[in-house]
């Protein structure tokens, strides 16, 4: 991975244990690995959910836009 950037991040022992048994039991190959696979995964589905987030709150403020001319025209009656 030539495009990469090396961080420094500070975990619980409880985290380290975990992605240790699961470096152990050949889930991955090294603990950057089980990293950066988690990292992965978290930032597709975060992705995803705040896309469709911000698809509800533009949808949200399309009907209060509505709900605000049709309160005006009737205010003018």
């Amino acid at each position: 991975m030539s495009d990469t950037e090396r961080v420094n991040v500070r975990l619980p022992k409880s985290y380290l244990e975990r992605i240790d048994f699961l470096v152990e039991m050949d889930d991955y190959s090294s603990r950057s690995e089980a990293i950066r696979i988690a990292v992965r995964d978290m930032l597709y589905y975060r992705v995803d959910l705040v896309a469709e987030k911000v698809e509800k709150m533009a949808e949200q403020e399309q009907k209060m836009a509505k709900a605000k001319a049709i309160r005006e025209e009737y205010l003018q009656k």
